[in-house]
């Protein structure tokens, strides 16, 4: 059984997907406006999409257009308003919660679906074979300059107005610990970039993420030679930057650090114009009647606590199971930051593909072969 005990509005896309099945979404959405009522059983859309209504309406994310279907929800969500969530008594057990689609296997069942609920039957753009990056650095068809060249083509969450990209893979590192005067070898570390998330609504309104880009490529082909990679070079790198703004590392190498990078990260917004318009009109937003010689000093403010509370490691892969994806982020979250929140992880995968035919420009779907 499926309840509606509440309705909102769609605010600006987000990254932030707290739900169990996250991982099957392009798009996240926040939302504004919200509205609660008692939760009633939305099976009453079968009046209006007969049969297969769940197909219709509840199947995947779309818009509900038919009047019909509308009204039926409107006027019970009116009858049933409430001025708080209402929430469920508690259970002693989680029941199991199965996000699988319906399955229908029957072809003469299917027939009649599509015909009742066209939009029902997936179409297919064209078909594709998965190739390797050829590694990671390749300026050519290497996976970092082809993710920087199409950042925000592919992570849409990122919108460009909200974050800010600086795609320097040399300008950061980390300051490192040294011991008689050398600085200790496999402790400084360099990310490949940054990228600044901004949220007016959030307590800490920007979020740094530290982006690592790394490829198996055309010469790690084997299972073996991925997974010994993966925990000899990836896994560390990534513990690295956890660790040079966690906690466990000394204050002053710490604050060093964050003041080195955030002096940094002004002058290359200074340096391009949209960016620094960008970044201004993120203070603005935060307090409308800010003076114009106080925005620098509160951009360097701002940037200081993200680094000590709202911080994230970005991987950007061409190959990564869930499980080591789980891995890396328990291993990630342990490290803790000034404020005592954990640092983050997320994991993207990218793949490169080469069309074999294409043949409905207008299709949402598309099949690879590997």
């Amino acid at each position: 059984i499926s309840y509606c005990g509440a309705r909102f509005l769609l605010d600006e896309i987000t990254d932030y997907k707290p739900w169990p099945d996250s991982e099957r979404y392009v798009h996240a959405l926040s939302i504004k406006e919200i509205e609660f009522c008692e939760p009633f059983d939305v099976s009453i859309l079968s009046d209006a999409g007969g049969k297969y209504w769940a197909v219709k309406y509840m199947q995947g994310a779309k818009p509900i257009r038919e009047e019909k279907a509308i009204h039926v929800l409107d006027e019970t969500f009116r009858k049933n308003q409430i001025d708080e969530l209402y929430r469920f008594p508690e259970e002693h057990s989680e029941p199991e919660i199965d996000f699988t689609d319906e399955i229908i296997e029957d072809e003469k069942e299917a027939q009649k679906l599509v015909k009742e609920v066209p939009e029902a039957r997936i179409d297919i753009m064209g078909t594709f074979q998965t190739i390797h990056f050829v590694n990671e650095t390749d300026k050519i068809s290497g996976l970092e300059i082809l993710v920087n060249n199409n950042f925000y083509s592919l992570f849409p969450h990122f919108p460009e107005n909200r974050t800010l990209l600086i795609p320097e893979n040399r300008i950061f590192k980390t300051k490192g610990v040294k011991k008689d005067g050398h600085i200790i070898q496999g402790i400084r570390t360099i990310p490949d970039g940054l990228l600044f998330v901004f949220n007016k609504n959030q307590k800490k309104p920007i979020q740094i993420n530290l982006i690592e880009y790394e490829c198996y490529g055309e010469k790690k082909t084997r299972g073996t030679d991925k997974s010994n990679y993966l925990n000899t070079t990836i896994i560390p790198q990534l513990m690295r930057f956890a660790s040079a703004f966690s906690i466990i590392t000394d204050e002053n190498t710490r604050r060093s650090t964050i003041e080195n990078w955030v002096d940094k990260i002004i002058d290359y917004i200074n340096s391009n114009d949209e960016l620094s318009g960008k970044i201004i009109g993120w203070i603005k937003e935060l307090n409308p009647k800010i003076k114009e010689r106080s925005i620098e000093r509160e951009i360097e403010k701002l940037l200081i606590d993200a680094f000590k509370t709202n911080l994230r490691v970005l991987l950007v892969i061409d190959e990564l199971s869930t499980e080591q994806k789980s891995t890396i982020q328990n291993v990630i979250s342990s490290f803790k930051l000034e404020n005592g929140d954990n640092i983050e992880f997320v994991g993207y995968v990218v793949r490169l593909v080469q069309s074999i035919s294409i043949n409905d420009h207008s299709a949402q779907y598309a099949l690879t072969v590997q």
